[in-house]
């Protein structure tokens, strides 16, 4: 291709790509934004859709409508919207950053969900009309939450120079480029669909290629950070093939949606589950005994202190609760991210090796200190691994939850 018809091209690509692109970021941008573009495309078209539907809601084409009823309705909308954000952004902040796959696409559930309800409005009276739109915008603000943070995070790994601001303003010219196609083409599609069936069918195959290109977006984002489902693969893999998945061989076996805290082995099957990052009331709770009527805790045999010298020389405490397999995993003033990783770990092999029914003569105490052993004297060289093999090692994924530390006096 000659040079001076190249220029043109680079100069519209530069517009919408980071300077320096491809180097400039990762590997599984690009991929990304092309599926994030049909998704937009395919929502903008559908946002119309849902818009019309609203319209009709609020009475537009009705001569008993009032516009100061359409605004007291605008007005309770927005409030429940704002409401939910608050509620939404405090019970699961924590967790939007590790999770942010699941969220951006837990995102556009929530968006479509809306627009379903959008148009169903104006099939119902007037009172059941206004918990429905209001519950579309509460559907709205989850997913201005959820979409927001969980792209910051997404924006974060694919800039490889830092260049955070300019990734974030070419996305956001990407965006608005996107939107302003599928809105002149949403304008034919609106002229074009008048009935109810064809709205609905017109909808439908929107929305579904709206998840579908969604879903094809997160999966193809291979992250470098260890958060609980990562760090599963990486450790179960290496537990029975003794070998170390890199990020990119982990995005193909990773779910976008897994059950929190679940251990699963190499085969996916499921071991028990862990909680990492318990307050010390929790874990006293699990060890005794709690009196109904007093809830005062009764911890017999000395258990605790045994539990605490095991670990003393060890970031975090570490326990097995039977029959429930559950692990505890509770954390020390000043742990990090090695820390974390490494009760991991150790929370996989143990329950790992009590699923396969070895040494299934010893009590759980016995079990946890065994295998504290096997993970001392290996972890330094898996931590050297984690390394080599491309991970991020120094960003905390693997609480979805404002985690407690404990400090401990002897």
């Amino acid at each position: 291709i000659p040079e001076n018809s190249q220029k043109p091209l680079k100069a519209l690509l530069d517009v919408f790509l980071p300077a320096g692109y491809p180097e400039s970021v990762t590997e599984d941008y690009l991929p990304y934004q092309i599926y994030d573009s049909l998704q937009a495309f395919s929502s903008s078209i559908a946002g119309l859709l849902a818009s019309r539907a609203v319209l009709e809601g609020v009475g537009v084409g009705d001569a008993s409508a009032s516009a100061t009823g359409a605004l007291l309705l605008s007005i309770f909308q927005d409030s429940m919207g704002r409401v939910a954000t608050i509620l939404f952004a405090h019970r699961l902040g924590t967790s939007l950053e590790p999770e942010c796959k699941m969220y951006r696409l837990l995102a556009d559930i929530f968006n479509d969900a809306a627009m379903v309800l959008d148009c169903l409005s104006p099939a119902f009276p007037k009172p059941m009309r206004v918990l429905i739109l209001a519950s579309g915008s509460v559907l709205r603000s989850l997913c201005g939450v959820a979409a927001g943070s969980s792209k910051a995070s997404l924006s974060a790994h694919f800039a490889r120079w830092g260049n955070l601001g300019e990734l974030n303003a070419k996305d956001s010219s990407q965006e608005t480029v996107i939107s302003l196609v599928g809105m002149l083409v949403g304008c034919l599609v609106v002229k074009v669909v008048n009935t109810p069936l064809a709205n609905w069918m017109t909808l439908l195959l929107l929305l579904t290629l709206h998840l579908a290109t969604n879903y094809m977006a997160v999966r193809s984002v291979c992250m470098r950070t260890l958060n609980r489902q990562r760090a599963n693969i990486v450790f179960a893999c290496l537990h029975k093939h003794n070998r170390i998945l890199n990020p990119k061989e982990v995005s193909t076996k990773e779910r976008v949606f897994e059950h929190d805290g679940i251990l699963r082995d190499v085969d996916d099957n499921c071991l028990g589950y862990a909680r990492i990052g318990i307050p010390a009331s929790e874990l006293l709770q699990r060890l005794g005994e709690t009196e109904k009527l007093t809830k005062a805790t009764n911890l017999p045999d000395g258990r605790l202190l045994q539990l605490l010298d095991v670990f003393e020389d060890e970031g975090y405490v570490l326990y097995l609760e039977q029959p429930s397999d559950m692990v505890c995993i509770l954390l020390k003033k000043g742990s990090d991210t090695a820390v974390q990783l490494k009760a991991w770990y150790h929370a996989l092999l143990l329950a790992r090796l009590v699923r396969q029914g070895y040494e299934s003569e010893k009590k759980p105490m016995d079990m946890v200190q065994s295998t504290l052993v096997a993970v001392r004297k290996d972890w330094e060289r898996v931590q050297a691994r984690l390394g080599e093999a491309g991970w991020d090692l120094d960003t905390a994924a693997l609480e979805t939850t404002s985690g407690f530390r404990v400090s401990i006096r002897r």
